[in-house]
């Protein structure tokens, strides 16, 4: 079997079919990324096909010394970043209201709370500018450090930082006024999220 790498060096030598391996393989994390950042199924659906589509057209320009998934995730938040500055609009917020409990015995009550979390962080995120949510993004749903954020955005280091610290009071202060239940304390602000909290709220 083909591993990612002899996918890639397949792709470049026109075998379309190995390309068709790496889609498969990675688009739930491309669609996953452009659902938080822009907040719209359809949207986010309409992304992950672009993000392909330029991550085919130019995977020349692939380093294999950095990590692929990496790579093609800074394509697909390239692009949406592009779409929210290009749109004037509020980012429609879309709950799944058909989520299900995942276990029989869960507490229904627990599970309220969670769901009445996901609303306001969605929200809280909705409210965000482009110049803060991708940002807020890539650093706590996917771990990526700001040297790394500030390369796709466009920023230095210690810009991104600046703007995560106020992007985490924003964030505060909005679920605050939505009245979240949640048991941080209030000044924990986005820091009292844990990612993985975050991660289950946020999947879709």
């Amino acid at each position: 079997m083909l591993n990612e790498r002899q996918w890639i060096q397949a792709t470049l030598q026109g075998d379309k079919e190995a390309f068709t391996n790496i889609v498969e393989k990675h688009q739930g994390a491309v669609f996953n990324l452009a659902y938080r950042l822009l907040l719209n199924a359809v949207e986010a659906e309409d992304a992950a096909q672009e993000s392909f589509v330029r991550a085919y057209t130019h995977l020349s320009t692939y380093d294999p010394a950095q990590s692929f998934i990496t790579w093609l995730l800074s394509i697909t938040a390239h692009y949406c970043i592009d779409v929210l500055r290009r749109s004037r609009r509020a980012v429609t917020v879309e709950l799944d209201e058909s989520r299900q409990l995942c276990d029989g015995e869960a507490d229904p009550e627990r599970y309220a709370v969670a769901r009445e979390r996901d609303r306001a962080i969605r929200q809280a995120l909705d409210l965000l500018s482009p110049h803060y949510r991708p940002i807020v993004v890539l650093r706590y749903w996917y771990d990526m450090s700001c040297k790394e954020i500030g390369k796709i955005v466009g920023l230095s280091e210690g810009a991104v930082k600046v703007r995560l610290h106020r992007a985490r009071e924003m964030l505060a202060q909005s679920v605050r006024q939505q009245g979240d239940t949640a048991e941080s304390r209030p000044d924990e602000g986005f820091n009292g999220l844990k990612e993985t909290e975050g991660n289950a709220l946020f999947k879709s």
